[in-house]
């Protein structure tokens, strides 16, 4: 008789990974607009004022946080969904010409 594996293999939990409300992508996404806040406010704050540094920084983590949590109410795998109907012409008769002018 053929013995088993004694240690099955982890596939993970098949889930998107969550952390504070935001899933999967939005979560990167979510990351990544605190560290843009962060950098643009420290660059403004150098530059300008210490002023308005401070309020670009919360402008950008306020706005990034309320675009992506408004992005992730579409799904996780949002795609573009165009209306209409569709017509993809071949032309294979171009194909067969392309050829025999390479040769």
């Amino acid at each position: 008789m053929a013995e088993r594996n004694a240690f099955s293999v982890y596939k993970g939990l098949q889930k998107p990974l969550v952390y504070k409300g935001f899933k999967g992508r939005y979560m990167y996404w979510a990351i990544g607009f605190v560290i843009l806040g962060v950098f643009l406010g420290g660059v403004l704050g150098t530059m300008v004022n210490l002023v308005v540094g401070v309020v670009a920084m919360t402008a950008t983590f306020g706005g990034g946080i309320y675009y992506t949590s408004q992005r992730q109410k579409n799904g996780l795998y949002d795609k573009t969904r165009s209306v209409g109907i569709f017509i993809h012409r071949t032309n294979l008769r171009g194909i067969r010409n392309v050829k025999s002018k390479n040769n």
